[in-house]
């Protein structure tokens, strides 16, 4: 066996990537290629350097590659929420398009809050990813200039936003809200409620959009928005519907801006014996699992949460490689899932 064959980093003591590209038989541009999971490398290469990395111990040093580079084999995705489900399916795909290519996804909780979102992006760029991937394009000045200044490339996602070199997928948010205040003018319905929780950027463009609407056909009456800081649940659904129908029993029709509120609002109908939707026409957002099993079944604003993941990944794929993008800007649309609530 040859001295060098587990000779050590002077500095650690662990192998080198240079040597489990010799034991190998393979270039250490092969190796490192394997090690990261990039998934072009032909699978006789792959089994011959993991065997390698096995018999030497070797582990991956990813602050070295990260000086090397300037920025690490990551990306990070920051998230308003990881109990919603709604950031789930946009999880799932962007995981599945950028980790075949040898990026690890570091995942931020926001909790809908500004500042805690400028932190994390702040913590992020001090060891700067070669990627990041927000939730909304609703970041403070300040919290833009630092993206800006980093250089890092960075993807929007959930909403759109045409404001000069911004990258974003996902659709209009106050059209989705203006589609639910179509959908219940065209059932009849005269006093519309609009009940919002958590209070982000996209619930309140949804709720600019249903507020428009009603004001051109001479409906909205600005009593009837109900809003609440709280984190969306059933349980705050529940207590919001029993508070309009006992303030407000003349309401005909409401959209909630998340399903889950309206998943509480069809318990607390069954409850007070409040007929849905001949009572009171019900119309939810997002098309949480659920909402077409539910009873009566949710009417609702179906997005397209998967996809906007995937195409994000995508889009940030190409910026990490220093692709042209010729689409800056998708809008993926949304689609009025009309069931038996409305």
């Amino acid at each position: 066996m040859e001295k060098t064959a587990h000779r050590k980093t002077r500095s650690t003591g662990r192998p080198r990537l240079e040597q489990v590209a010799r034991r190998a038989g393979v270039s250490t541009i092969t190796a490192s290629r394997v090690l990261r999971g990039v998934s072009t490398v032909g699978a006789e290469y792959v089994e011959r350097v993991r065997e390698a990395a096995r018999e030497l111990g070797y582990v991956a040093n990813a602050a070295a590659r990260a000086l090397a580079s300037a920025r690490s084999e990551a990306i990070a995705v920051l998230v308003p929420s990881l109990s919603n489900l709604v950031f789930v399916d946009v999880l799932e795909s962007i995981h599945s398009v950028l980790t075949p290519h040898g990026f690890e996804i570091l995942i931020g909780n926001s909790h809908y809050a500004q500042d805690e979102e400028a932190h994390l992006i702040r913590h992020y760029l001090a060891s700067p990813p070669s990627g990041m991937i927000l939730a909304g394009s609703g970041q403070t000045d300040a919290t833009r200039q630092m993206i800006e200044a980093s250089g890092v490339p960075c993807v929007h996602i959930m909403d759109i936003s045409h404001e000069p070199g911004v990258h974003c997928v996902g659709f209009a948010q106050a059209d989705a809200g203006r589609a639910a205040a179509q959908h219940l003018v065209e059932r009849g319905r005269r006093r519309n409620a609009f009940v919002a929780a958590q209070l982000d950027p996209r619930i309140l463009q949804r709720g600019d959009g249903f507020r428009a609407t009603l004001r051109e056909a001479g409906l909205h009456d600005p009593v009837l928005e109900f809003l609440s800081p709280e984190p969306s649940s059933v349980e705050l659904g529940c207590e919001m519907f029993a508070r309009i129908m006992a303030q407000h029993p003349d309401v005909d029709g409401i959209f909630f801006g998340n399903d889950d509120l309206a998943h509480g609002a069809l318990l607390e109908a069954l409850r007070l014996g409040v007929p849905v939707p001949r009572r009171v026409a019900m119309v939810g957002f997002n098309d949480l699992p659920g909402s077409a099993h539910a009873f009566p079944r949710l009417t609702t604003i179906r997005t397209p949460r998967a996809e906007v993941g995937r195409r994000a990944a995508q889009m940030l794929l190409a910026m990490t490689r220093r692709e042209p993008v010729p689409e800056p800007v998708v809008d993926l649309g949304f689609e009025l899932v009309v069931r038996e609530s409305s």
